[in-house]
């Protein structure tokens, strides 16, 4: 069964505000992947665990249209009013459930989101609805992201980082284990596709204000698992760090923009002509 953890309104707003797209190089990694498999035309795409729909206008750009679907209604009409584009259609649902004809497909993505997913169910479901020579992308980044400001210790302010990722573990979601990374292995191992290709330590840098970094990470389901718990201490915990990087970096505005390295790993594969 899907994981559900991303459902309140607040989180829904939180994840529209600070959650970051794939960049678009990994989009085409995908694009180049699907084109050297089955080739054009681009016609269906579905974006499974689709959130606020971040990664879903991306597909829209290439594809004659994009279904895309969550199972929470909450991020489902976040997407609807922030992520709208005439060939996007968004369906609430669980991820082993797709609502969709079999071989109907040539783009299943999942991005951030497998990990929640009922895996071996959904891996069948996107089996069922890709076409013969269809493909399926799964995405996702992993906790280790890294902050640089100019003439600032990159050490220092990582080790910052490091202490807000380390108070988040006890919080973290046991449907995750020790490490999601491991369930996206174990598919790459377990698919019987002969055409597949695992990426792994794909750095992308994004400039953004502290204060989104900030809000990024307090979007993780850890942190929002926090917050249900004891306020109070997400809070404490949030300003704490949040007021240690500010004084190490000697700036006085949360707007000060800073680089984030974040990395990536994805599983790529296509479905086979025959099956």
């Amino acid at each position: 069964m899907t994981c559900r953890l991303f459902e309140g309104k607040d989180h829904a707003s939180s994840y529209w505000k600070f959650r970051i797209s794939p960049a678009a190089n990994l989009i085409q990694q995908v694009l180049d992947f699907l084109e050297k498999h089955k080739g054009h035309p681009f016609e269906l795409a579905v974006d499974v665990g689709c959130g606020s729909g971040q990664g879903t206008v991306l597909l829209a750009k290439h594809f004659a249209s994009v279904v895309a679907t969550d199972v929470s209604p909450a991020q489902v009409e976040m997407a609807l009013q922030h992520a709208k584009e005439p060939n996007i259609t968004y369906k609430q649902c669980v991820a082993e459930e797709l609502p969709l004809a079999d071989s109907s497909v040539d783009l299943v993505t999942a991005m951030s989101a497998f990990h929640w997913f009922d895996r071996p169910r959904f891996l069948q479901e996107a089996h069922r609805v890709l076409k013969p020579r269809g493909c399926m992308a799964l995405l996702n980044y992993s906790m280790d992201m890294e902050l640089s400001y100019p003439d600032c210790c990159s050490q220092t302010l990582n080790q910052i980082c490091q202490e807000f990722y380390a108070a988040l573990v006890p919080y973290r979601s046991a449907h995750l284990g020790t490490g999601s990374i491991e369930f996206y292995r174990e598919a790459y191992k377990s698919l019987p596709y002969p055409d597949k290709e695992w990426h792994e330590s794909v750095r992308v840098k994004r400039s953004m204000p502290l204060s989104s970094f900030m809000g990024f990470v307090e979007s993780f389901s850890s942190y929002q698992t926090l917050v249900r718990e004891d306020p109070q201490k997400a809070s404490a915990l949030s300003q704490d760090i949040f007021h240690r990087l500010m004084s190490l970096m000697k700036v006085s505005s949360a707007e000060t923009e800073v680089e984030v390295s974040v990395k990536y790993y994805c599983l790529l594969a296509c479905k086979p002509q025959e099956a």
